[in-house]
């Protein structure tokens, strides 16, 4: 046991600039394997970029029919916005 306390200390100086998140000793804390921990972060990263581009594409949709709403109430303005956005030539 001293040998592999000494090893360990030895190691000590390559790995002063990692930082291990306290979720991690919990894991191990309650017997569950720490890769665990790794898995559950990316599923929840996936989750939550999959919600985000959800949002994404429903405010790109929401623009295109506001857009196309307001083309029909204010052609003219909307033709001027148009312009200043590079969307189409100016009439």
């Amino acid at each position: 046991m001293v040998t592999g306390l000494q090893d360990i200390d030895k190691c000590r100086q390559q790995l002063h600039d990692i930082s291990v998140p306290l979720e991690v000793f919990e894991y191990i804390d309650q017997g569950r394997n720490p890769q665990l921990y790794t898995k559950e972060c990316l599923e929840r990263a996936l989750a939550k970029n999959e919600q985000v581009k959800g949002k994404i594409d429903t405010m790109k949709k929401f623009k295109s029919l506001l857009i196309q709403e307001l083309t029909k109430v204010f052609p003219e303005d909307m033709a001027k916005y148009k312009a200043i956005r590079g969307e189409e030539p100016p009439p």
